[in-house]
């Protein structure tokens, strides 16, 4: 597994070195846009909005419009905002991992050891998983300061990506319905009823990126001259004002099926 940064986690005095590998790879296939007459790949040009004519990487500038009018950023206005780099995972605190709302997590990467750390990578996963807590965490990546907790998983130490509060947005422009006072104990005990029928241990190896297989299986039946079918459209039932019949019904169905 290649690494992406190398680096040390800082835990109290002692310095453990690690490289950190990304744990994720997209499911969804890589695919080209090109040219409905003749296939040919398209091209992407940076083109200037006022005259059409392209223009070169190295004359294009950075801005922020303020008020119809562009402030232009050089090189020297970069690196004066830019996070002091340091090659340190410093562990800021532990806490319980369900206080973190879920909201906030982005990415999780994989931390190996690097050589000689071993024991104390060990040593930290090991009472991450007994104190049941996790270590949040800031360090610079890509000259960005970056917010993350370090979980165990299994026997690796995981480093989860997580956003920062300003980049969560408010709820106050959604249009969403008060507490109601009309929903009544029985709808509530009945849907309750149907939260616990429907509840199962979580196994997330049952659900599968079904839609990258099946159109790989299209692509791979197009290349030897064969066209798929499309499939039967899914009846979705019509949504009935009568919430307690609605709950009666979904219920029956679950016993039925």
């Amino acid at each position: 597994m290649t690494s992406i940064w190398t680096g040390a986690i800082s835990f109290g005095l002692i310095n453990i070195p690690i490289k950190i590998c990304s744990a994720i790879e997209t499911s969804t296939l890589d695919l080209d846009m090109l040219d409905k007459k003749d296939h040919s790949n398209i091209k992407f040009k940076r083109v200037n909005e006022a005259t059409g004519k392209e223009v070169a990487y190295e004359d294009i500038v950075k801005g922020f419009k303020i008020e119809e009018k562009y402030i232009v950023l050089d090189d020297e206005d970069f690196e004066a905002a830019d996070a002091i780099k340091s090659k340190t995972i410093d562990i800021l605190s532990f806490t319980i991992e369900q206080e973190i709302d879920s909201l906030y997590y982005e990415q999780p990467y994989y931390l190996e050891p690097d050589k000689g750390a071993a024991k104390a990578y060990a040593l930290l996963r090991d009472a991450m998983q007994k104190s049941g807590k996790v270590g949040v965490t800031s360090f610079v990546m890509r000259s960005k300061e970056a917010l993350a907790i370090l979980k165990p998983y299994k026997n690796v130490i995981v480093l989860n990506k997580i956003r920062f509060q300003q980049e969560i947005r408010d709820t106050k422009e959604l249009k969403l319905p008060a507490v109601s006072k009309k929903t009544t104990e029985k709808e509530l005990d009945m849907a309750n009823k149907l939260v616990e029928q429907l509840t199962e241990k979580f196994d997330i190896s049952i659900y599968k990126d079904e839609y990258s297989d099946k159109l790989m299986e299209i692509i791979k039946a197009k290349a030897k001259g064969t066209k798929a079918k499309a499939p039967a459209l899914k009846v979705v039932h019509k949504q009935n004002d009568d919430l307690m019949a609605m709950l009666k019904a979904s219920l029956e169905k679950k016993k039925s099926s």
